[in-house]
């Protein structure tokens, strides 16, 4: 996996081709954002981490046992977002169903091919399918509505469905310049279009804004892709026509609002008196959240996130907080 890892940070011209034609498949994956997935995969698949995943895991001990056929369903919000789900089966000795989203359909294959170059043995255990069949688990991912669906249709089976989740930040009043320019990153990164995303600011009552628009400027250019500035566009004349009180800087509105999921191009933000008082906020909406990026710590430790290393995750950064490879072992 670690070649993997090396073959993706580096200058491969096919690569570089599978890169610039995604818009073709999907607007939302420019070129940029697609770099940026695969090279984040590709630092996660480094030889120290991978050796530490597996030792923290006990996976040299597991993977006697034969293999199990589970069923992924993978979601194509952002570039390769289901990318660990597959590495996960295939590094647990089971084997991978994968059923693409449509949105996401030339990257994964082409990452598994280029794996099966490298290791020849997995050519075996993996297939793409357009319908699941066969399966001894499942690990989907979809909205709030598909998971009812997937909640139904895998009843009879061990499953993880995972739901729509989104990320906060809190801020203290203290940050500083770069700390805020670095929030911008998972703020914009990919659009705003990924759970790691933050979509909601907790800030401290009657906070100033003008240092984070300051700060965030440099991120402008996302009103230059037209589906991201048609969301703009819209949001703004809704608040106009509502007489929605908001902050607009020309390329993000800010909307206080208790809500988590915010539109895109759209950040909401709450206000709190006490630190220990948004604690207590925090952990009560903690199944819905997916990353909290401050410098304080919260209770929810393991959702803890750097500024501006919200897209950036380990291998041991599961989604939803499950533990994906507890669950392929206890199978």
């Amino acid at each position: 996996m670690a070649l993997l890892g090396s073959f993706l940070l580096s200058q491969d011209e096919k690569l570089g081709e599978i890169i610039g034609s995604s818009p073709m498949q999907n607007p939302w994956f420019t070129p940029q954002n697609t770099r940026m997935a695969v090279r984040a995969i590709g630092k996660m698949l480094n030889q120290h981490d991978l050796e530490s995943w597996i030792a923290r895991e006990g996976l040299a001990d597991h993977m006697a046992g034969p293999p199990k056929s589970i069923g992924l369903v993978l979601a194509g919000n952002i570039p390769l977002v289901g990318f660990h789900d597959i590495l996960c089966v295939l590094v647990s000795g089971n084997k991978a169903m994968v059923k693409l989203s449509s949105q996401d359909q030339k990257l994964i294959p082409f990452l598994l091919e280029k794996l099966v170059e490298l290791l020849p043995a997995l050519k075996a255990r993996f297939e793409f399918t357009d319908r699941l069949a066969g399966f001894d688990a499942v690990i989907a991912t979809g909205s709030g509505n598909t998971s009812r669906y997937f909640d139904y249709y895998f009843k009879n089976v061990p499953h993880i469905i995972r739901k729509n989740r989104n990320s906060i930040a809190i801020l203290t009043g203290k940050e500083s310049a770069n700390e805020l320019k670095l929030l911008g990153k998972d703020i914009f990164d990919y659009f705003g279009l990924g759970c790691r995303n933050v979509s909601k600011l907790y800030v401290p009552r009657n906070y100033n804004f003008r240092e984070f628009f300051e700060a965030v400027e440099d991120f402008n250019p996302v009103a230059n892709h037209h589906k991201y500035n048609n969301n703009y566009d819209y949001n703004k004349s809704i608040f106009l026509v509502n007489q929605d009180k908001h902050l607009d800087n020309g390329f993000l509105l800010l909307k206080e609002s208790t809500q988590l999921a915010s539109p895109l191009a759209v950040l909401y933000y709450e206000e709190y008196t006490t630190l220990p008082n948004l604690e207590n906020t925090v952990s009560l909406i903690s199944d819905a959240v997916q990353c909290v990026i401050s410098n304080h710590i919260f209770p929810l430790k393991s959702a803890g996130v750097a500024f501006g290393d919200s897209q950036q995750p380990k291998l041991w950064d599961y989604a939803d907080r499950v533990n994906t490879m507890q669950f392929l072992k206890e199978l």
